[in-house]
Order: C-alpha cells, then sequence, then structure tokens
C-alpha cells in the first residue's frame, strides 16, 4: 500500500481539559499540513479566527511570518507522512496564541481507503468544543463554572456572551460530517 493511497485515522485531543474534548476521524494520508488545520477546525468547532502551528519536536510548521518568535516552516509544503512515520506517532497542534488551544494529534491506524467513501470523514467524538475567544484553558474552566451554577455571580456577562445554543457536554457528528462535505 503506497503512502498516497492510505488514509490516516487520527484522533485529536485538547489538552488540559477534564473530561476530555476529542475527535477520532479519517483523512487522505497524502494531505499537507494547511489541509490538516483547515479539517481539524472543523472537527473540533474552530471558527479559523487565529493563528496556528504545528510542532514537531524542535520544529514549528505554520504560515511563516516575519513576526514569529521562533523559525516556521511553511504548512502548505509538508505532507502527513513526512510527520507520521507511524502508527503512534504524535504532533503538537496549537491554536489561537493567545488563548494558546494545544492539542495532541495522533495517528491511530493506517487503513485502505474505502471504495465510495468521502474523506475526510468524522467517526467518533466528545464533547463541544471551547467558544472561540474564552480565555483558554483557565477562561474555559471558569465559564463552566458560572454555566453549572445559574445561582453564581456573572459579571463579566458569560451567560449572556455564550448564547443558550452552547451545551459543553454536546458532541454532533452528523454536524461535523456535514461542514466536512
Amino acid at each position: 500500500m503506497t503512502a498516497k493511497h492510505s488514509i490516516y485515522q487520527i484522533k485529536v485531543s485538547l489538552l488540559g481539559i477534564e473530561p476530555p474534548i476529542w475527535r477520532r476521524f479519517q483523512v487522505k494520508s497524502n494531505i499537507t499540513l494547511v489541509r490538516l488545520h483547515e479539517i481539524l477546525q472543523v472537527m473540533m468547532g474552530w471558527e479559523n479566527y487565529h493563528l496556528y502551528q504545528f510542532q514537531i519536536g524542535d520544529e514549528y510548521f505554520g504560515e511563516p511570518r516575519a513576526d514569529y518568535m521562533n523559525e516556521m516552516l511553511d504548512a502548505g509544503k509538508v505532507k502527513l507522512p513526512e510527520l507520521f512515520p507511524a502508527e503512534g506517532a504524535r504532533i503538537k497542534y496549537e491554536y489561537d496564541f493567545g488563548d494558546s488551544w494545544e492539542h495532541e494529534v495522533k495517528l491511530e491506524k493506517v487503513l485502505p481507503p474505502e471504495e465510495g467513501k468521502h474523506y475526510p470523514v468524522c467517526r467518533a467524538g466528545e464533547r463541544d468544543c471551547p467558544p472561540e475567544d474564552c480565555g483558554g484553558v483557565w477562561g474555559y474552566s471558569d465559564l463552566l463554572e458560572i454555566l453549572q451554577n445559574p445561582e453564581s455571580e456573572d459579571p463579566d456577562g458569560l451567560r449572556e456572551w455564550v448564547g443558550d445554543d452552547f451545551g459543553p457536554e454536546e458532541f454532533n457528528l452528523e454536524a461535523v460530517n456535514r461542514m466536512l462535505k
């Protein structure tokens, strides 16, 4: 089986949050890190408002810019087999350098493609992604505490800001797969 014909089953987990927020999905192995970033945005429920980077060892991949503190390699020039040499390989994905949402991205399996199957496809997941710009792990923890206790003070108006549609325990697999198509 050649890499360009393989399907990678990947699990992405948001770090620092309990209970965990994660997704399991399948993609063609010949995509670039830029495309993986776009897929992760849909999978996790992010809105792609912020910068991102992948970290593999001491190397950083993203959109090279002169104002980065570290040497950023072009994520559009790197395909998945270069970074996932074998099942079990892991890389780090950071989204929104202010809130610093860190994710572990793990290659679980290398599979043959299923005939007639559309890729990427989400296979499973748990819990809704935190709202964009909620303050990272600590801000999200504060938000959950306010939402879980309707009697608690809410001096910043977080209940109104997040609205009634946010359900931290919800995950809609069908909706994610509709967006991926």
